[in-house]
């Protein structure tokens, strides 16, 4: 579980190791920051001679645009490889207004924000580009940054296509994991970059209903300020599929210390966006944070993320299917040991106001595997925790184990006052599910007692007459440590009597099925969770 900091990677040879591997690599940025405005110039601005992955060629493989009679485009240096884009190529004060395209060859080292569309607050009188600008990356492509405040920005109208395959990803990253940009070299660390925000349409219970109405929805992100929200849950912001989001979840210059960027923010994204086989390693804050929107999910690994893995707030309406989550340690850049985790799930009902056209969360969630530690996070010194029940969640799992093997000091699942009732109620529900913890709540907080009545977790957890709780030394994962044990009998809920357009059915519970060793997930489950095991 620790980072490799011997382990560099260079420019040239990063894209057939990031094939290969979940993300356990080291980057930093030290490259001149010499992006120019090439007027019809495709001849390479960064070096003079030297070959590359492109046959020796020196020709300009870099991102470009044209801006009036010019065109802009980042610099590329045939030696390393990497692609430098500076400020007058894109900023958060200067956004792409223009499609661009990454190249799947290259190393794109971004020195600022990677801003895609404007951002507008349209209470002060700007209009939202509906058919904004789209940034395609292309497969085997890796993108990378070297400040925490710096991040992909997608805002509302523009698109990102982000489509790599298995045997060639699409890693976005801290730029000290690339050898040649990394002046100090120690190596990545959780928080050297912001990470991807998707700002989008779809419904948030930030806003009120007669803002939707009015086109006046402006909800105000985490972390840096950007506007999302509206009123279409079927909007679409185009597609991740077998990205790698590593070492993200920086604190911008100024921001208040907690307020961190996710790795991965969906802000009212909706059901029309594709987000699938995403990989996320070593991310400061949140791994997925979702306010609300209908985005579905399926095919996540999220592993040693300092704060919550996956995060539902202000009225999500999405589903998700085959999660694997894990707890653990990394080393950081100056040597430090680093406990990973807070929530598995930090599960939010609401933020804002609720209202019949914008309701409380209530996801539904198959086949999740969440291993967690004894630990306390070094973030916040907070447990280690598979569910996080919060602000009237009316959330469904299915399929479900969670892994604890010792409790010292943590436990599986923890409850506010506010989901209190939903747990007594139901209305907040596991089915046909194992935790496999040795303490599967905090003993003061056992027995759940509301004005609708008393349970416990334990017969909260069971309460289908299927579900087990059973001791966190029981034996509920293969020998890989992530698949499921053939020894658990549970029989899965057939997830297409819930939504057949969207989840699969499984013989299975859990992420990840033993048996089949030769499909896609299992293959992107195995990479990531052994790369971020390695010691």
């Amino acid at each position: 579980m620790v980072l490799a900091k011997s382990f560099k990677v260079s420019a040239v040879a990063i894209a057939l190791i990031l094939a290969g591997c979940g993300g356990d690599i080291n980057i930093t940025p030290t490259v001149n920051d010499n992006s120019t405005n090439n007027s019809n110039n495709t001849n390479n601005n960064g070096s003079d001679n030297g070959g590359s992955d492109n046959g020796g060629s020196d020709t300009n493989i870099c991102a470009s645009y044209e801006s009036g009679d010019d065109t802009v485009q980042g610099t590329y240096d045939s030696n390393t490889n990497i692609c430098t884009y500076n400020t007058s190529f894109v900023s958060a004060a200067n956004p792409l207004v223009a499609d661009i395209t990454l190249d799947g060859e290259a190393i794109h080292y971004f020195k600022s924000s990677l801003f895609v569309g404007e951002d507008c607050n349209t209470s002060e009188g700007c209009t939202i580009n509906a058919d904004g600008p789209t940034l395609t990356v292309e497969a085997g492509a890796t993108v990378v940054f070297d400040n925490a405040a710096s991040r992909v920005q997608i805002n509302r109208g523009a698109n990102i296509e982000a489509v790599g395959t298995l045997d060639h990803p699409i890693t976005f990253t801290s730029a000290n994991a690339i050898e040649e940009l990394d002046s100090v070299g120690g190596g990545p660390s959780p928080q050297d970059w912001g990470g991807i925000m998707i700002d989008g349409f779809g419904i948030t219970d930030q806003c009120s209903d007669a803002e939707r109405a009015a086109a006046t929805c402006n909800a105000e992100s985490e972390g840096a300020v950007s506007y999302y929200g509206g009123n279409d849950n079927t909007d679409n912001s185009g597609t991740l599929k077998f990205v790698k989001i590593d070492y993200a979840g920086g604190l911008p210059a100024g921001a208040e210390v907690g307020n961190d960027l996710n790795s991965l923010f969906l802000n009212a994204v909706g059901s029309g966006t594709s987000i699938d086989y995403i990989s996320i390693y070593a991310g400061y804050d949140d791994g997925i944070e979702l306010f609300g929107g209908a985005v579905n999910l399926k095919h996540l690994v999220i592993t040693d993320t300092q704060d919550d893995s996956l995060d539902i707030d202000a009225g999500w309406q999405g589903n998700a299917q085959y999660v694997l989550i894990k707890h653990g340690s990394v080393v950081s850049a100056n040597g430090d040991i680093l406990n990973m985790g807070n929530g598995g799930f930090e599960a939010d009902g609401k933020k804002g106001d609720t209202t019949a056209e914008a309701p409380a969360s209530a996801p539904h969630i198959a086949n999740v595997t969440v291993i967690t530690t004894d630990n306390i996070s070094a973030r916040d010194e907070d447990p280690s925790i598979a569910i996080k029940l919060d602000d009237f969640i009316g959330a469904t799992w299915y399929n479900t184990i969670l892994k604890k093997e010792s409790a010292t000091q943590t436990w599986c699942i923890n409850y506010t006052g506010d989901a209190a009732d939903n747990v007594v109620t139901n209305t907040v529900s596991i089915k046909t599910s194992i935790a496999a913890c040795a303490a599967i709540s905090n003993a003061d907080s056992e027995t759940v007692t509301t004005d609708s009545g008393t349970t416990t977790v334990t017969t909260w957890f069971t309460q289908d007459g299927v579900s087990e709780v059973v001791n966190g030394s029981e034996t509920v994962l293969a020998e890989n440590g992530f698949s499921t044990s053939p020894e658990v009998s549970i029989t899965p809920t057939d997830m297409t009597t819930i939504d057949a357009d969207f989840f699969e059915a499984t013989s299975f519970i859990g992420a990840v099925d033993p048996a089949d060793t030769t499909s896609d997930w299992y293959k992107w489950a195995s990479a990531a969770f052994e790369s971020a095991n390695d010691e």
